[in-house]
């Protein structure tokens, strides 16, 4: 098979889909990887490094499009790569469709089949392509809502460990999957006091036992929501709906009872945000203001340390490239069911239920298709 491999063009994106080692790894397999040139700079990966493991260097990006059977990438296709999409093409990528039905209705109009990592399942129904960019961003969360709670900022003037005789921030968790544990342990290294909050009662016992007294745990309601973000310094919005669009859990009411210049950070903001008033934002212009209450919206937070998330995604990407390349879509799906459930569309069809239930649109297995 012929893989690609783009440069990524979205704002401040310096990821990138490959590293050397999987280029050798497909290689060896005898496939042939075509590799943007400069695709690997914002992660400090050379083009020479590529070459030498085996890749093919292409200069120009709608050559590496057209010639690639598969295209490995980091983030979904924006509107200027709308055009390089083609038929029965396959993109095996992050989609995150569930908040985007311009996109959606672009790989059903195409007829591509759109793999998206953030929906293959393991053995345990676990999400093992979103674990290390959920890692990343939850630890992220913390070190950036603290950056945003200084006043130049526009935070309110609030140093998240407090020192002796003032009291530490209040950091305030909603999801308790791998961001939100990711975030509590990084807020209580940093001294703060963290409420942990989730509706899986097993999930607050884990993290209980985890973390003890250095965390509080809630049952996820509106009234406990409500309640624990009035007095918060920070709020970390980590909930996730594998393929659906995230619950409003925070709405705009619950704001103007907040803190002014307490800070949000929703994570979730890639499957649309567990926030009523959140909306994406980029690297570039991270932070929007609403009653007061500054929100942090970077739909691709990872791609801020792109040589740690780019090595920790081909970790776990890689053996489904290899599987995908090696043995054709077909015998690759129905060899590894938690595969299947990654392929989101094919054929011009919704593959994947919580996608087309996001978006009301007709759900048709995969099985019924191939």
């Amino acid at each position: 098979m012929i893989i690609g491999v783009a440069k990524e063009i979205k704002d401040s994106e310096y990821r990138v889909g490959l590293v050397p080692a999987g280029v050798k790894a497909l290689r060896d397999e005898g496939h042939t990887v075509l590799v943007e040139r400069g695709a690997g700079e914002g992660s400090g990966i050379m083009d020479e490094e590529y070459v030498s493991a085996g890749a093919t260097i292409v200069d120009d990006p709608d050559e590496v499009w057209a010639r690639s059977e598969m295209m490995i990438k980091v983030k979904e296709p924006i509107e200027p790569e709308y055009e390089r999409l083609r038929e029965g093409h396959i993109l095996f990528t992050y989609l995150h469709l569930a908040p985007a039905p311009a996109l959606t209705r672009t790989l059903l109009e195409k007829k591509v089949i759109g793999i998206a990592y953030e929906t293959i399942t393991d053995e345990h129904g676990h999400l093992p392509l979103l674990v290390p960019m959920s890692e990343v961003a939850g630890r992220m969360s913390v070190q950036v809502g603290a950056a945003y709670l200084e006043k130049p900022n526009g935070g309110r003037g609030v140093l998240l460990g407090g020192i002796p005789g003032v009291l530490p921030a209040k950091v305030v968790i909603i999801g308790g999957g791998v961001v939100g544990s990711n975030a509590a342990k990084v807020a209580i290294g940093m001294g703060a006091q963290v409420t942990v909050i989730d509706r899986n009662m097993e999930r607050l016992r884990y993290l209980d036992d985890i973390f003890g007294s250095h965390i509080r745990t809630l049952v996820s309601n509106t009234y406990n929501i409500w309640n624990a973000i009035e007095n918060a310094d920070l709020v970390i919005g980590a909930v996730l709906i594998p393929g659906a669009a995230a619950p409003k859990l925070i709405t705009r009411q619950m704001l103007t009872s907040m803190h002014k210049g307490a800070v949000i950070v929703d994570v979730a903001v890639d499957q649309g945000g567990c926030v009523e008033t959140s909306r994406p934002t980029t690297h570039t212009h991270p932070t929007f203001i609403v009653d007061d209450v500054v929100h942090y919206c970077v739909a691709n937070m990872p791609g801020a340390v792109p040589r740690t998330s780019t090595f920790a995604l081909t970790n776990v990407t890689l053996p489904y490239a290899l599987k995908l390349a090696t043995l054709g879509l077909k015998k690759a799906i129905q060899s590894d069911p938690g595969l299947k459930a990654g392929v989101n569309t094919f054929g011009g069809h919704v593959t994947h239920p919580a996608v087309a239930q996001s978006q009301g649109l007709e759900y048709v297995p995969i099985d019924e298709l191939i």
